[in-house]
């Protein structure tokens, strides 16, 4: 049996109209996770242990549990309690694609705030002394110094963790959105070509990828510049 490449230039353009939802699902997902992962890893860096108990115990059972299992929690569990069927989260909840965006911010928002936990760590001491020497208060100091370090540091480790996330968000086809994957699916019921929908699937994945890792480089360059200057250079 060969090759069938005109059903893959056919219903390519299909895949790529899955890529639109995967897109979507990808970035909102992550702006929801880093506003969410922000204040979860500050929190895990208080020096009161009871501070830090409530975002740990978040982020063990998101990240110890599997993404598949949250997002049927989220869709299919909600939908077993009546008090949540007469609340006004119900048109949301119900909704598949609201489900997927809940799933896959609260998951992401767990490894993100480890990631930035360790950057914050990883700050030296020294120029969070000399903040406090010249009068900062926390506030500011987090606003001025501690914020901008962090995503500095972190952003290597971020970027791979959103790829992780693109590769996840396959996992959307499994409560009937038309991702990738989805549509791929759906292509490869009509057709009965799945080596072919797959690969032409793993590419459009795998140029996304591209892309995204081809942002962070640019990001990573921009926040940490300072890095490659040579003073000795210079002299």
């Amino acid at each position: 049996m060969g090759w069938e490449w005109e059903v893959i230039f056919k219903y390519f353009p299909r895949l790529l109209e899955g890529a639109w939802l995967t897109l979507e699902l990808v970035v909102i997902s992550g702006l929801i996770g880093i506003a969410l992962s922000i204040p979860l890893a500050l929190l895990r860096t208080s020096p009161n242990a009871w501070v830090r108990a409530l975002p740990y115990a978040y982020i063990y059972f998101f990240r110890g549990t599997p993404l598949l299992v949250q997002i049927f929690l989220v869709y299919y569990g909600a939908s077993q309690f009546e008090v949540i069927r007469e609340s006004v989260l119900w048109p949301v909840l119900k909704e598949p694609y609201w489900c997927a965006i809940i799933a896959f911010s609260l998951n992401t928002a767990a490894y993100s705030a480890e990631l930035f936990r360790g950057a914050i760590q990883a700050i030296p001491n020294g120029e969070i002394e000399a903040a406090e020497s010249l009068g900062m208060s926390n506030a500011l100091l987090t606003r001025r110094i501690i914020l901008p370090r962090m995503f500095g540091i972190a952003l290597p480790g971020y970027g791979n963790e959103v790829i992780l996330m693109l590769k996840g968000s396959a996992l959307a086809s499994t409560i009937t959105l038309l991702d990738i994957t989805g549509m791929a699916r759906t292509v490869i019921a009509r057709t009965y070509t799945p080596l072919e929908m797959f690969l032409a699937a793993g590419v459009v994945y795998l140029l996304m990828s591209g892309i995204i890792i081809a942002l962070f480089r640019f990001m990573e360059s921009r926040f940490n510049r300072y890095q490659s200057y040579n003073p000795d250079r210079d002299a």
